[in-house]
């Protein structure tokens, strides 16, 4: 008889000082355990928590979430059946699809994103891995504080209270590139199109590859995207189809071939190295490097040793930070980068840390890099 649980209000500010979590999970343990998880963070509360989506979308307006975690596998209504409808209910909620990590679940919560999920996480597969994850806990909060980082830390009475209204002033004027110095493009024509995408990446690149495909018949194209494993193959999958071209999931050793498209495999770093045979594919094990496996940072390092001012790096939508040193290093080198601007991205994390550590030869809207990508790598300014 799991309903609506509401969260009360902190004694040192309200409610809606804080970011409002929803929990949509039909088993009891996976609600109590997120719901403590959201409890214990000063910046969040879990606002309602249901056993359904059919109870979610009619509990939707008086909870008024910032933020949905929604299961995908419930009974009365699933949760794919549930996002339409929240999001017709509550437009601009973010919504974050919690699935068991399976080949179906994958592609489910692919096509979630492609319907207005703004991002997913995997799931343990029995409530005791939940209970034992603390990967799972903290990649959940990661997610759920960058979905509304304005709202982080605004609590009246707190020590350092003003500095979120100096740091959203900053944000504001981060929405401006001319905010930034900007590189000058490299005058060599790009042998390789290096890309790093986090949050809102599966979207973005989509409709990117599927603009820039003809362009990429000339070099190849080697993207980290911040997935767990058999999303990433999925991923490579729907990018073929997009550009209609060669895509799949990079393999150690592999040469790089003009015209084909290379993920990054879930779970492990991949780099490219120069060899007697030409440039190749390098997997390595090891631990995660600005939280992520694969990250975006070691790709681009390499790329930049092999192909120096002849390499193309676009750092797209994504939380954290990860993709901006490697940009550097590839910017230092003479090639060229563009960053996807903020008001474009789902979350301006990784191209945001790339404009700010002064990398960028431009910082576009996404319907801008496509073009803009296309003239580069036909020899254009």
């Amino acid at each position: 008889m799991t309903s609506l649980a509401v969260a009360q209000a902190n004694p040192e500010g309200t409610a809606s000082d804080k970011i409002q979590v929803m929990i949509v999970d039909d088993s009891a343990v996976v609600r109590g355990l997120v719901s403590r998880w959201i409890g214990e963070d000063p910046d969040m509360e879990a606002c309602g928590r249901f056993s359904n989506g059919k109870l979610a979308v009619d509990g939707i307006l008086k909870c008024d979430p910032d933020v949905v975690v929604l299961d995908i596998e419930m009974p009365v209504m699933d949760g794919m059946t549930a996002l339409p409808e929240l999001l017709e209910r509550k437009p601009g909620v973010k919504i974050i699809m919690a699935s068991t990590l399976t080949r179906k679940n994958a592609e489910v919560s692919l096509k979630a994103l492609s319907l207005g999920a703004t991002d997913y996480i995997p799931k343990p597969e029995t409530n005791r891995g939940v209970t034992t994850s603390q990967e799972f806990r903290d990649e959940l909060l990661r997610k759920v504080k960058a979905m509304v980082p304005r709202k982080r830390a605004r609590r009246p009475g707190v020590q350092g209270a003003a500095q979120p209204q100096a740091a959203e002033a900053r944000a504001e004027a981060a929405t401006d590139p001319a905010t930034y110095q900007l590189r000058p493009f490299s005058r060599v024509t790009p042998k390789i199109l290096a890309i790093g995408s986090s949050t809102g990446g599966p979207q973005a690149l989509a409709g990117l590859i599927e603009i820039v495909g003809p362009a990429l018949r000339g070099v190849p194209c080697v993207i980290t995207q911040h997935m767990p494993p058999t999303f990433t193959s999925i991923l490579a999958e729907h990018l073929g189809r997009a550009s209609g071209l060669p895509s799949k999931e990079g393999e150690d050793g592999e040469k790089l071939v003009p015209g084909s498209i290379y993920v990054a495999p879930g779970g492990v770093h991949m780099k490219v190295v120069q060899t007697g045979g030409g440039p190749e594919l390098k997997l390595f094990d090891g631990p995660m490097i600005n939280y992520c496996k694969p990250a975006v940072d070691p790709l681009f390092e390499s790329v930049s040793k092999v192909y120096g001012p002849a390499t193309l790096g676009l750092v797209l939508t994504g939380m954290g930070h990860d993709g901006a040193a490697g940009a550097k290093v590839i910017a230092d080198a003479g090639g060229s980068i563009i960053a996807q601007d903020q008001a474009t991205s789902v979350v301006w994390g990784m191209p945001g840390a790339t404009a700010e550590i002064g990398a960028c030869a431009a910082i576009l809207p996404l319907d801008e890099i496509g073009p803009k990508t296309n003239s580069l790598l036909r020899g254009g300014a």
